[in-house]
């Protein structure tokens, strides 16, 4: 690739970034007004959490 090509394929890689950086900081934000103390990380350690009751549900079912 030329020097043009990579500046370009950096141009878009950052302009993808920063939609993706602002659809974050909305989902944030949305999380925050729905009940979501912390937005993201607090909806990020209930879905963590969901996920291991559901394993150890999964565990003692195959278990019976």
């Amino acid at each position: 690739m030329t020097k043009a090509q990579l500046l370009k394929k950096i141009a878009r890689l950052e302009s993808i970034q920063d939609q993706l950086v602002a659809e974050l900081q909305t989902l944030d934000v949305m999380l925050k007004a729905v009940g979501f103390e912390n937005g993201l990380a607090t909806m990020k350690a209930a879905a963590t959490e969901l996920a291991s009751m559901l394993e150890k549900e999964e565990q003692n079912s195959d278990a019976a």
